[in-house]
């Protein structure tokens, strides 16, 4: 782009009325209507909604060790087709992500990328082992700033370990982000536990799993006067925890991601390994709960857990397949399908759910902002009258393990601006 001016025109702003965007440089200058066009790059968006970037809190961008399923580029790529102008990368990486050396090769990756920023997560303890802290400090006063910490793929089930790290964050602000899953009660388990497990056969993964770690954690995080943050959060239970502890006023978030907004183990009665997912999924009543505390603000925000596994990771039995799915160019249009098309939020309920609470979150500065004359120009375009077919063969990824390959789904980003500058235009990357 040869201009450092774009227009917006008639965009619907947080889904209300129409308004011109004008970008000048890195930030929005003009926000009205009428707006002169004279020198600018006009994108003509009647009809479109307009967005503050999307942040996600949980991303596996699989770099180092594991370019097979995603690199920081390619996953770059597949968030800014999604609308994310920023993304956190999960610590479970080859090596592990717990030295200021591999976040800051991280973060140098992400700025090289120019898709979104990348901002590093932490590992809470040496190699993922839950048995001796990471370099906390170190990887908070490293290039990259860290400020969330997760052994994301296993949980901190020590409590004393745990009650450290906790201890340790806070001196920075930080957060730590846990995996709840208490590791004795899943052993061997494929998927939910309930009457569909029941029925195949498969080990069951029980709902106390999640909410014995969650419990346990949401006090000692009051105990410490800490911040604690529920990845992934599943169940209904696990809902009336986060809700209770936040009734107590103590430092508490969680995330729910778009896979548990919307789909169930029903799913799985398939076989097909495109459903097996770390937590798993759950009963539709566990969706429902999930839905309405979404809305209510219980949960704070949509956190996608990308999890790209390459062909042979997944095309296999069931019980040797790897867990997760892909979800960066995804999670915008599930959640309009979950939250916006049956009424349960708004555009600006989204906005405050997929940036400005996860940006808050991480304390990641210059995302999450307003759209208004003086933020930086981050920013996403919808198109939510927009309905098609979801085709991993088309996605920027690295990895197809969609499980919405061949679903219909509402909503398709036309645009992604990062600090003005477009990396998504017309659905295609620039």
């Amino acid at each position: 782009m040869s201009t450092n001016k774009t227009l917006i025109r008639g965009a619907r702003v947080l889904g209300g009325q129409e308004r011109d965007v004008l970008i000048e440089g890195e930030t929005i200058s003009q926000v009205g209507t009428g707006l002169d066009a004279a020198g600018a790059v006009v994108v003509e968006a009647a009809g479109q909604v307009l967005l503050p970037g999307l942040v996600d809190l949980h991303t596996h961008l699989r770099e180092p060790g594991r370019e097979d399923s995603e690199t920081v580029l390619t996953g770059t790529r597949a968030a800014a087709r999604g609308g994310f102008t920023a993304v956190h990368a999960m610590a479970n990486t080859f090596p592990v992500a717990d030295t200021a050396g591999v976040v800051e090769q991280v973060w140098r990756l992400g700025q090289a990328s120019g898709y979104c920023d990348v901002q590093p997560i932490g590992a809470v303890t040496v190699g993922l082992e839950g048995k001796q802290l990471a370099e906390l400090g170190a990887m908070h006063d490293s290039a990259a700033r860290v400020r969330v910490f997760s052994d994301d793929g296993k949980c901190v089930d020590d409590a004393v370990i745990m009650r450290r790290a906790l201890e340790y964050v806070k001196a920075f602000d930080g957060v730590v982000a846990q995996h709840a899953q208490e590791p004795r009660l899943t052993e061997g388990a494929q998927m939910n536990e309930g009457v569909v497990s029941a029925e195949l056969g498969l080990g069951g993964w029980p709902a106390v799993a999640e909410e014995s770690i969650i419990a346990r954690d949401v006090l000692l995080a009051a105990h410490v006067g800490s911040r604690v943050h529920v990845c992934h959060l599943s169940t209904a239970g696990s809902v009336e925890i986060v809700r209770w502890a936040k009734s107590k006023g103590w430092n508490v978030t969680a995330e729910v991601t778009p896979h548990h907004l919307l789909l169930t183990d029903e799913l799985v009665r398939s076989y097909d390994p495109v459903y097996k997912v770390n937590p798993p999924l759950r009963t539709d009543a566990d969706v429902m709960a999930l839905r309405e505390a979404l809305a209510d603000g219980t949960i704070d925000c949509v956190a996608t857990d990308h999890a790209p596994h390459p062909h042979e990771d997944k095309d296999c039995e069931w019980a040797a397949a790897a867990m997760g799915m892909v979800g960066l160019e995804t999670a915008l249009s599930v959640v309009q399908e979950t939250m916006v098309d049956t009424g349960l939020t708004d555009w600006a309920g989204v906005a405050d759910r997929m940036s400005h609470r996860p940006a808050a979150i991480g304390r990641l500065a210059g995302h999450g902002r307003p759209v208004a004359p003086g933020e930086p120009a981050n920013l996403v375009l919808v198109d939510p009258a927009y309905r098609g077919a979801v085709d991993p063969a088309g996605f920027a990824s690295r990895s197809r393990n969609s499980p919405y390959a061949g679903r219909e789904l509402p909503g398709r980003v036309t645009h992604t601006f990062l600090r003005g500058k477009a990396t998504v235009t017309d659905g295609n990357l620039a």
